[in-house]
């Protein structure tokens, strides 16, 4: 699913790894650039990137256990907006397909999901 997206304020079901104590996250489209979003929270002060899969990798297709869709009140993930965390460098930009976070669209719930296996890369270059 790809829509554009805007949230002051996104729940997140379970804490995002590495910002367990952030709370308050908030989903900003960045003008021009579609399916391109800012994913801020104030405490602690963090910005970064991400991109609506279906936009920059219309192929990855991931697969969540049951109880990810349960959290997100969702039946299927063609219910869902997956995000993929972009990491941009002077030399390329990347995104991380091993962990993307899946977002409910109609509420704003969302989870940071770690995929099993080594089918996905943490760190995948974008075509240009």
């Amino acid at each position: 699913m790809s829509t554009a997206l805007a949230f002051d304020t996104l729940t997140f079901a379970a804490p995002m790894p590495g910002l367990e104590s952030a709370e308050g996250f908030s989903l900003r489209g960045v003008y021009g650039a579609e399916g391109l979003y800012a994913l801020e929270v104030a405490e602690p002060r963090v910005r970064m990137f991400v991109a609506d899969a279906a936009v920059y990798v219309p192929d990855y297709e991931p697969t969540v256990q049951v109880d990810v869709l349960e959290a997100l009140g969702v039946a299927s993930l063609s219910e869902m907006t997956v995000l993929v965390v972009v990491n941009p460098t002077p030399e390329k930009t990347t995104v991380n397909l091993m962990a993307p976070i899946v977002l409910n669209p109609a509420n704003g719930v969302c989870l940071q999901v770690i995929l099993d296996g080594a089918k996905y890369p943490l760190r995948a270059e974008l075509a240009r």
